[in-house]
């Protein structure tokens, strides 16, 4: 069995209300929703929140919310790990027969049924605790500096000053859209970022954190070409 958890706490401070706020014509979290019905992955769809009207708006949408998300769950400092680890404790204790949790973030947008696909068909490829998305970054890390408080600035590797940029490694980060993984490695806490993850990589203009009122405008304002892409295929 494959459950796909999203977790979508009512606290967002600088975008009030983020989770449920429209987004393109309907609420942000029911575009995750909406990627996971469509993918046909999983059994379950469920959102893991602490706040009332998320959990109507997730069930409005076709997400079961069967348990509501505890307070200490849901404070700024609850990680990701530990939250889905609590969504898998509750799985488990329903007796279900768990092959992998996917937690896919409410605030993801662009999150496809394809690149969701990929991520299932990468976790089993191997011993593989986790698969998620990542991106490239669009300059090299490698040649990056810091401004100092006298003003002027330092370089974080000062001996990649004289590299070529095409002989550095490609540095990549999360795209922060979804992440697969094994029950255990949810219930033991294992870091992602970790020798034992699977990078599933996407091209960077499919990627955008959504933060700020900035950052949610450029969302959709990336949103309107995609969609205009795909009307021309």
């Amino acid at each position: 069995m494959k459950i796909a958890v999203i977790p979508a706490r009512g606290g967002s401070k600088r975008i009030p209300r983020k989770n449920i706020k429209l987004f393109c014509g309907k609420p942000m979290i029911a575009w995750s929703i909406d990627a996971a019905k469509s993918s046909g992955l999983f059994e379950h769809i469920i959102v893991s929140t602490d706040d009332v009207e998320i959990a109507e708006v997730a069930r409005q949408w076709g997400a079961e919310v069967p348990f509501m998300r505890p307070a200490e769950l849901s404070t700024d400092y609850a990680g990701t790990v530990e939250v889905i680890a609590h969504a898998t404790q509750w799985a488990l204790d329903q007796g279900f027969d768990v092959d992998a949790i996917c937690c896919i973030y409410a605030t993801a947008p662009f999150v496809q049924v394809s690149d969701l696909n990929r991520g299932w068909v990468a976790l089993e490829s191997d011993n593989w605790a986790y698969a998620f998305t990542v991106t490239d970054f669009s300059a090299p890390i490698f040649r990056s500096f810091k401004q100092l408080s006298e003003g002027g600035i330092e370089m974080f590797w000062p001996e990649y000053f004289t590299t070529r940029s095409q002989d550095l490694p490609t540095a990549l980060h999360d795209a922060g859209q979804f992440y697969w993984g094994r029950p255990t490695a949810w219930m033991e806490s294992k870091q992602i970022f970790d020798h034992h993850s699977k990078p599933i990589v996407i091209p960077r203009w499919r990627v955008q954190d959504i933060d700020t009122p900035d950052d949610w405008q450029r969302a959709e304002l990336m949103h309107d070409i995609l969609i205009s892409q795909e009307s021309t295929k």
